[in-house]
C-alpha cells in the first residue's frame, strides 16, 4: 500500500500567517497614524503664516512711523479677509475683517490662507490689538488642540 504525502500548507496555517500580518499591518498603521502626521503639517504652515502675517505688518509700521495697516481691532479679534485677493470688500456681509491689502506687494506677496480654509471671504487667521499697542495674529482652526498665536 502507498501512503502519498502532499507537501505544502494547511488552511490553518495560511489563516494564522494572515492574521499574524494583519494584526503586524494594524500595529504599523497605528504607529504611523497618517490623520495626526498630516494635522501637524498642516499646523506648522498655520505657525509659519501667522509668523509670515505679523511680520509683515511690523514691517509696515516700521516704514509708516508706527501706523498699523487696515483697521486692527482692539479687544475683540477679527478675520483677515481676502479683500487684496478677491477684489471683495472686507466690510460685506457675511463677515466683517481686516483688511491687509496695503501689504501684499511689498511687504508680502499675498495674504497666506489657512490649509483648510474653505471660505471665499476670510483666510482662517484672526488679528487683534490689545491696549498697549501689540499684535496678536492667532489661528483658530489650529487641529488637535493646538493653539497657534503670536504676539508681538
Amino acid at each position: 500500500m502507498k501512503i502519498r504525502f502532499h507537501k505544502g500548507f494547511t488552511l490553518i496555517e495560511l489563516l494564522l500567517v494572515i492574521g499574524i500580518i494583519a494584526i503586524l499591518a494594524s500595529i504599523v498603521i497605528v504607529a504611523i497614524n497618517p490623520t495626526k502626521q498630516l494635522g501637524d503639517a498642516r499646523n506648522a504652515q498655520r505657525r509659519s503664516d501667522v509668523n509670515t502675517i505679523l511680520n509683515a505688518v511690523y514691517q509696515y509700521a516700521i516704514d509708516n512711523n508706527g501706523t498699523l495697516p487696515g483697521a486692527i481691532p482692539t479687544g475683540t479679534a477679527k478675520q483677515i479677509c481676502e479683500a487684496a485677493t478677491t477684489g471683495t470688500a472686507c466690510t460685506d456681509a457675511p463677515v466683517s475683517g481686516v483688511d491687509l491689502a496695503s501689504l501684499v506687494g511689498t511687504y508680502i506677496v499675498g495674504i497666506p490662507e489657512d490649509p483648510q480654509d474653505t471660505t471665499d471671504d476670510t483666510v482662517g487667521y484672526t488679528i487683534i490689538q490689545d491696549a498697549n499697542g501689540r499684535v496678536t495674529v492667532a489661528a483658530p482652526g489650529a487641529e488637535q488642540s493646538a493653539t497657534i498665536s503670536v504676539t508681538r
